[in-house]
């Protein structure tokens, strides 16, 4: 047996000295350690999690890509682009995309007897997958829609339908200006969502694709464009660039010009803030390893001066420093390893009561989000582990030197 593992286990096992000043040393550099690898893996679990949900709101709110006009502004106002069967299709057998669908937009206004409200109207065919839409209902059904007839029913969102005091069964007038015209059009609400999303529930509400084109005097083969989801996020672009080979500079046979668009270029400015939360973690990991790393570093060196007269007689029977620096380095790995299973049990139960319980709780209109999300991303907790454990190790190199300059003949009278 490794006699240098064999002293140090008798040390980390030695009940004696009771009243020694490394046991509060030793106690606060577990602990140092434990607290560090908490805050990490809460960091992580919440950060990914925080990503992953506002991340996957936008993009089912909107798709993964977007197929539009080129001459399209980035307004409602929208400009058609030709979307046939054909063109459908294309995208559709384009590597790397999982699903197409059609939708169109014209902006107006809703009127009550008592109030008024300027909303976007946005129209989808019965290709249009309705699961998230239903998954955010709070009140009513989402009605069949289709792209060859009407159905008159509308699903509004909770932020519009408390604006405007309406229910689920209700009529609402819509009104829509062309030119100098005034159109208006009345509608049933069959459903009421609410999505957290200001951007979205603030302004739209939903209908078929075929009333949509009829208010913007369009043909059933025309709509402000397409939206594309894909099979893998993270060849997002690698698909984009796949669609752009096949489609953009193209020109429809009313002088349209092709242009396709990620998610992450239509909206920017939510991406950019969701990257910025990468730095927040990294500024978290660094603070917590250097504060474990510390602890750790003032327990050793305490533990070095205590066991002064061990480390004289050690050296007095011919061990080497660097076998001396073996003892204290495996005695730290103890310590690391016993605060690293702390911390693990501490960080993954506050996770767990976080995801089952939600506990902690979020404004919606500032965060997206109803509570704190929790994801568990294994790989990312034991690559975290291992890193924890490989710097707090290195961190202690350089003070177990120490030992060095330690004489066996002074040692030895230590007390």
């Amino acid at each position: 047996m490794n006699w240098r593992l064999f002293v140090a286990k008798r040390i980390y096992n030695s009940n004696e000295g009771r009243k020694e000043v490394s046991k509060p040393a030793v106690r606060i550099a577990i602990s140092g350690i434990a607290v560090g690898m908490a805050i990490m893996i809460v960091s992580i679990a919440v950060v990914i999690g925080f990503k992953n949900e506002v991340r996957n709101k936008v993009i089912s709110l909107g798709s993964d890509i977007h197929v539009v006009n080129f001459d399209a502004q980035r307004t409602y106002e929208s400009t058609p682009i030709v979307t046939s069967d054909s063109l459908m299709q294309v995208v559709r057998d384009t590597h790397g995309v999982k699903h197409v669908q059609r939708y169109s937009t014209k902006p107006g206004m809703i009127m009550t007897n008592d109030n008024f409200l300027g909303m976007v109207l946005k129209g989808v065919g019965q290709e249009y997958k309705t699961e998230y839409l239903k998954s955010h209902l709070i009140a009513g059904e989402v009605p069949q829609f289709s792209s060859l007839r009407a159905s008159n029913e509308v699903v509004v969102s909770s932020t519009i339908a408390d604006k405007l005091k309406l229910s689920v069964g209700d009529k609402i007038y819509t009104y829509y200006i062309d030119d100098s015209n005034v159109r208006a059009r009345r509608f049933k609400v069959s459903g009421i969502y609410r999505t957290n999303f200001s951007s979205f529930d603030n302004i739209f509400i939903i209908t078929d694709i075929y009333t949509v084109n009829k208010l913007c005097g369009w043909e059933n083969t025309q709509s402000t464009g397409l939206e594309v989801s894909v099979k893998d996020y993270s060849q997002l672009d690698a698909t984009a660039d796949n669609i752009r080979s096949k489609i953009d500079t193209n020109m429809d046979y009313n002088g349209g010009v092709y242009f396709t668009q990620t998610i992450e270029e239509v909206s920017p400015q939510i991406f950019a803030w969701l990257n910025l939360l990468d730095t927040n973690v990294w500024v978290i990991l660094i603070l917590m390893m250097g504060v474990a790393g510390f602890t750790m570093i003032s327990g050793l060196l305490i533990i070095i001066l205590e066991r002064t007269n061990m480390i004289g007689v050690l050296k007095a029977l011919g061990a080497t420093d660097g076998a001396i620096r073996g003892i204290f380095l495996n005695f730290s790995i103890f310590l690391i390893g016993k605060g690293l299973i702390w911390g693990n049990i501490v960080g993954f139960s506050l996770c767990g009561l976080q995801y089952y319980f939600k506990i902690f709780k979020l404004d919606p209109s500032n965060y997206y989000l109803e509570y704190v999300p929790i994801e568990f991303n294994w790989t990312y907790y034991i690559l975290l582990n291992i890193a924890a454990f490989v710097i707090s190790v290195l961190m202690l190199v350089g003070p177990s030197y120490l030992i060095s300059s330690i004489h066996p003949a002074k040692s030895i009278r230590f007390e």
